[in-house]
């Protein structure tokens, strides 16, 4: 246990299976402000091969962190078919380097199906290309975990500065968890700093602040939100992932 929150995995489930959003408010009481290596402590001990941590391959900081408290724990990376050259081969050298079980997940169709079905619909429709190539993979591939860990942090965008610690996703049903919400970019800093290690992404050498898909990605300006690179000059902020 963790102060009052119970971790055997069968009270866990059983607790799931009662009141899942209650138990969800319950877990973040206890788990608001811990450090996030004693929040995927807590999930890796209730949930086991149930909980599965998603990584966007920018900093891999919450890879990183996965790979100390939940050794073998399984990875999801969403190989949209439009990643940049330099994501991919970040994500390459994650499940080399780190001890994870890396799991990439895909889209139904492959690019070129998807374009010859579609047309390049991530510039005539960017939020049904995010739903067929991100979000959907994502909801499949989730249908087989309890728990699902995020990098979401609280000071990346107004529409994420609510993000709890714990919190119930209904759609999914799964819990979700967000270990380094009240992280800022200096605790950032300070972790790479820390731990040499950790890979990063090459783009971010390169102005790339937040890192998405190609076609939809740009280097930012300084002075930029970090964000704002993302569908630069439409209103779209969001993949759907966290919606």
């Amino acid at each position: 246990m963790i102060g009052p929150l119970i971790s055997r995995p069968e009270d866990v489930a059983a607790a799931l299976e009662h009141d899942p959003a209650g138990f969800a408010a319950e877990a973040n009481d206890v788990l608001e402000g811990a450090d996030p290596l004693t929040v995927l402590g807590w999930a890796g001990r209730a949930f086991g091969s149930g909980l599965a941590v998603t990584a966007a391959m920018g900093d891999t900081v919450l890879a990183h962190l996965a790979s100390r408290a939940v050794p073998g724990v399984h990875l999801l990376f969403i190989d949209t078919g439009y990643h940049f050259a330099e994501t991919i081969g970040t994500a390459d050298a994650v499940a080399a380097s780190y001890p994870v079980r890396m799991l990439t997940i895909r889209p139904a169709q492959s690019k070129a199906e998807h374009e010859a079905a579609r047309g390049v619909l991530h510039r005539t429709d960017p939020d049904a290309c995010c739903a067929l190539r991100k979000v959907a993979p994502l909801n499949n591939a989730l249908r087989g975990y309890r728990a699902w860990a995020t990098g979401l942090r609280r000071d990346e965008s107004p529409s994420r500065a609510g993000t709890p610690t714990v919190g119930w996703d209904a759609k999914r049903e799964v819990l979700k968890l967000a270990p380094i919400a009240n992280w800022v970019d200096e605790d950032v800093d300070a972790y790479l700093a820390a731990h040499p290690d950790v890979l990063l992404n090459p783009l971010l050498q390169e102005g790339y602040a937040s890192i998405g898909c190609g076609p939809c990605t740009r280097a930012v300006q300084p002075g930029e939100d970090a964000r704002a690179g993302r569908w630069a000059g439409r209103s779209k902020t969001e993949c759907g992932l966290h919606l």
